[in-house]
């Protein structure tokens, strides 16, 4: 198993870089970037709202106007640069780091992430590590509570879709499940806004934010109220969809085990249903659950969460991710899917390593990664 273990930890090394190589190249053709940004923001045709113009080694503000000249030279290049001084042009090129070759920088950029130095961000006075710690509370706390309560209401409904199947109690279960798949988080998000958080109807949950105003002045107790006070709406939208999915995924996966032979065997010797079901079929069952478990969670955690931190005011990753995009933070943008990244490719290993504890006939070293 060590050695198995160490071929996995080398083999992240290339993908981590094949990722970040092709995300690289994908932001040298996409259009704008953070010079263009200065400059919408310099002559007012930014319409960005987020985005805050830090202090760097190039001081932004340091005496140039839209009203110098020289801009022929620099409208070649960049958008919306008429009018300004190619030598102010050149000082934001250096503060961002684009006065050198693409090649380079990818090549830096690699050699500051193997160590994890992440650099500060173009638009926010603050380091990049500093940040996402800033905003994790909220996406960990979103992306580990989904994939909880979705995993311990799936499970045993699937087990008891499988052992009834076919009976009313599956058919209606799979009706309410396939309806609730359907509806899009984001849309159900808007529904529980205006039936419970004061929309139209009810004012019984809070609208945004992990915590109330009076969080200090609260006891534990009250605390860990208030705190799932919070997240109850959050998670009832998030939860929807995997839930459904969990759901049929454990139900199928029972059913086909169930209908092997060493069930019938197991039942001939004379085990009753529940040790048949828990002692033979749910060791192997369980084990597609568990290699969905990583998808699952690294979905809840930073994709999935986008839509609602955005819909319930929760300033988390999936909202810091769509700012970068947007604000063209590039040092936000690549540290953060480095950081993704080497999570998803850790829980994918945790998750075989896992196999080999539910099932320890599983063995990883007989094969070739």
């Amino acid at each position: 198993m060590g050695a198995y273990i160490l071929r996995r930890l080398l083999l992240m090394i290339p993908t981590i870089i094949g990722i970040m190589a092709v995300n690289f190249v994908i932001i040298q053709f996409a259009p704008g970037g953070p010079v263009e940004k200065v400059i919408a923001q310099l002559t007012g045709t930014d319409v960005s709202a987020t985005a805050r113009i830090s202090g760097g080694s190039g001081d932004l503000g340091g005496g140039q106007s839209a009203s110098q000249g020289g801009g022929a030279e620099s409208s070649s290049k960049y958008r919306g640069a008429q009018g300004l001084d190619p030598e102010f042009i050149k000082d934001l090129e250096k503060q961002f780091g684009f006065d050198k070759p693409p090649l380079e920088r990818f090549g830096r950029m690699l050699w500051n992430y193997a160590r994890f130095d992440f650099g500060e961000s173009y638009f926010r006075d603050i380091a990049v590590v500093d940040l996402v710690i800033e905003k994790m509370p909220v996406s960990i706390s979103l992306g580990l509570w989904m994939t909880l309560i979705s995993y311990l209401i799936s499970i045993p409904l699937g087990i008891r879709k499988a052992v009834t199947d076919g009976s009313r109690f599956d058919v209606w279960t799979s009706a309410v499940i396939v309806v609730g798949y359907a509806i899009p988080g984001f849309l159900f998000a808007v529904l529980l806004i205006v039936l419970f958080a004061g929309g139209s109807f009810f004012d019984w949950f809070p609208l945004r934010g992990l915590f109330s105003d009076n969080w200090d002045t609260l006891s534990w107790g009250e605390k860990i109220l208030d705190y799932f006070w919070h997240l109850a709406l959050p998670l009832t939208a998030m939860a929807l969809s995997a839930f459904a999915t969990t759901t049929l995924l454990t139900k199928n996966s029972f059913l086909d085990e169930i209908r092997k032979q060493y069930v019938v065997t197991a039942r001939a010797k004379g085990l009753s249903e529940r040790e048949v079901l828990y002692r033979h079929v749910f060791r192997n069952a369980m084990l597609i659950i568990v290699a969905g478990f990583p998808g699952a969670f690294i979905s809840s955690f930073f994709a999935g969460s986008l839509l609602i931190e955005t819909i319930f005011s929760l300033d988390g990753l999936g909202l810091l991710g769509f700012e970068s995009v947007i604000n063209r933070d590039y040092p936000v943008i690549f540290a953060t899917l480095f950081i993704f990244s080497l999570m998803g490719l850790l829980v994918g290993l945790i998750s075989d390593l896992t196999y080999t504890w539910i099932d320890p006939r599983i063995d990883f070293e007989s094969r070739e990664v």
